[in-house]
């Protein structure tokens, strides 16, 4: 196959940078309100009220049911016939922050439920509230354990976020798809965007290696 360099530099690249700097401005946000939208959730299904547990848990069965291109077509065409509307950049940042945020719940779910019962009883002697004991206590503890999970969902959240396209948000899958249409260089469109979303993953993925060690305890090894 042979390189079009005027092609590239003139036509592809410039239309890719463009959809590159949006898809960041659905990423980036919607990473990091989905982490804490998820630690709220997970705090819910773990410590909530009987109905506040099982409206959650309904919600993130819900959302990890649903096919996460359903929910952005939902939202963009289904909701404004009640009257709630959303431009492309805002349905496919909801959308991705719901989704997000449901199954990083789970990993932070499962942390909680692995800090040992000691603890809270050792807090409770202390003089913590419940509140003052998941803050203070066991969230912290919760939020290390989950973060290689949550750090893997938002590599899946860089790649389906691929999907923004659906609703005529022009992040850099769409930029490709339609410089792909309308010249018909598929195999170079289509092989530079994977180009993209592989540097964007291995960027992710050497951040999330380094806060993890930054957040680790020196001596401490989990079993």
């Amino acid at each position: 196959m042979d390189i079009d360099f005027v092609f590239l530099q003139n036509e592809l690249l410039p239309a890719l940078n463009r959809g590159f700097l949006v898809s960041l401005a659905l990423i980036i946000p919607a990473s990091i309100i989905g982490f804490f939208c998820g630690i709220l959730l997970g705090c819910i299904r773990t410590f909530g009220q009987a109905v506040l547990k099982k409206s959650a848990d309904a919600f993130v069965a819900l959302i990890r049911g649903v096919p996460l291109a359903i929910q952005l077509l939902f939202i963009y065409y289904a909701l404004p016939k009640l009257g709630v509307y959303f431009d492309p950049y805002g349905a496919a940042l909801l959308s991705f922050i719901i989704c997000t945020s449901a199954y990083q719940s789970e990993y932070v779910r499962g942390a909680l439920l692995s800090i040992r019962k000691g603890q809270i009883l050792a807090a409770k002697a202390l003089g913590f509230t419940p509140i003052q004991t998941i803050l203070w206590i066991i969230i912290p503890q919760a939020a290390r354990r989950a973060l290689p999970g949550c750090g893997n969902e938002i590599i899946y959240l860089i790649k389906y976020s691929s999907l923004a396209y659906l609703v005529t948000c022009m992040e850099l899958m769409g930029e490709g798809k339609v410089v792909a249409s309308d010249t018909f260089r598929f195999m170079e469109v289509f092989l530079v965007v994977g180009l993209y979303y592989l540097f964007m993953v291995t960027v992710a993925t050497l951040l999330l290696t380094w806060l993890e060690k930054k957040t680790s305890i020196p001596g401490f090894r989990p079993r």
